[in-house]
């Protein structure tokens, strides 16, 4: 088959012949259709998150079907359309499992990290970590619930009371985000690069109550900020914009050098928090809810030899919404 392989600590990705992978008791085979493009992606090629195993085949928002089952596989069956996320495999035994948790498990493996991941024509999945997807959805338009989506859709149950949002980084799982937000009744207030017209404007056309750039002053206060943009600056910025309670959650796996800032923007009872992974319920949850909202991803497509392509295209900003590779 035919994969974009992470060979070495290259920033680029190799389109590579490669054999079909073969699922062991517990996996299935799927032959992708389509695998949405992550930030975390990045991060594995600049080195950010520096245990990779390689050589890689990375992405991990994966759509397809099965052409095979494992011999212990009996929850889905050969031809069901599937979807893979970043959350590959847990233990199921330590600490955190037993109580919930698998998110942070210590023994956890990530797909196109761990695992080879969706940037090729096959992979095998643990069937235990894939989730049956909504028929409403296309392809292309579902790869990026699973886990830009997700992700968001987790750390928003941190801030379930709030009314007023702010998002630092209007990207792919932001987008989606302000959708079950406006869906619910809330205000999105949503924080941009500095200059960035298209990507405020794109916020007030899905419907925020307010854009500006992230050094920017919302007209009130917030109940509490999402960060998804990887920038450690950004959390004293964000808690001098949400009263006294407020909560700031760092929605990314990654982020740079959080600068000294002073105690009264966390003085008040503000907390500042992460979000870890998922559990496989957070996706079953938000796959559900998904439908009722309806979720639109506005999509931006690319053949798997353009892979680098769309990632300088996420890293660049060139684009609104999500970038997904499309395998037929």
């Amino acid at each position: 088959m035919q994969a974009m392989l992470l060979k070495n600590s290259t920033t680029a990705l190799e389109l590579s012949e490669v054999p079909i992978p073969t699922p062991n008791s517990e996996q299935v085979l799927i032959k992708i259709t389509a695998c949405a493009v992550c930030r975390t992606d990045l991060h594995i090629l600049d080195g950010e998150l520096s245990a990779p195993k390689l050589p890689l085949i990375p992405g991990h928002q994966i759509v397809g079907r099965i052409v095979q089952l494992g011999s212990n596989v009996t929850t889905f069956k050969i031809g069901d359309r599937i979807g893979v996320g970043w959350l590959g495999f847990t233990c199921g035994c330590c600490e955190f499992c037993n109580i919930g948790k698998e998110n942070l498990c210590d023994q956890a493996q990530y797909t196109g990290y761990n695992l080879d991941g969706g940037f090729a024509e096959y992979c095998v999945a643990n069937a235990n970590k894939c989730f049956l997807l909504p028929e409403s959805f296309s392809d292309i338009q579902v790869a990026p619930l699973l886990c830009a989506g997700s992700i968001g859709f987790r750390a928003y149950k941190k801030i379930s009371n709030a009314k007023k949002i702010g998002i630092y980084g209007f990207g792919s799982a932001a987008h989606i985000l302000l959708q079950v937000a406006l869906f619910q009744h809330k205000e999105i207030y949503a924080f941009t690069r500095d200059g960035d017209q298209l990507a405020q404007e794109f916020a007030i056309k899905l419907g925020a109550t307010w854009a500006g750039a992230s050094s920017q002053m919302p007209p009130d206060l917030l109940d509490a900020a999402i960060i998804f943009a990887p920038i450690g600056e950004l959390i004293p910025r964000a808690l001098s914009v949400v009263k006294k309670g407020g909560i700031v959650v760092c929605g990314g796996i990654h982020m740079s050098e959080i600068p000294a800032f002073s105690y009264d923007l966390l003085w008040g009872e503000r907390v500042l928090c992460s979000v870890a992974n998922l559990t496989h319920q957070d996706g079953i949850d938000f796959l559900e809810l998904a439908p009722q909202v309806p979720i639109s991803t506005q999509i931006t497509t690319y053949s798997l030899p353009e892979t680098n392509v769309a990632l300088q295209d996420l890293k660049s900003g060139n684009f609104n919404g999500a970038a997904v590779i499309v395998l037929e």
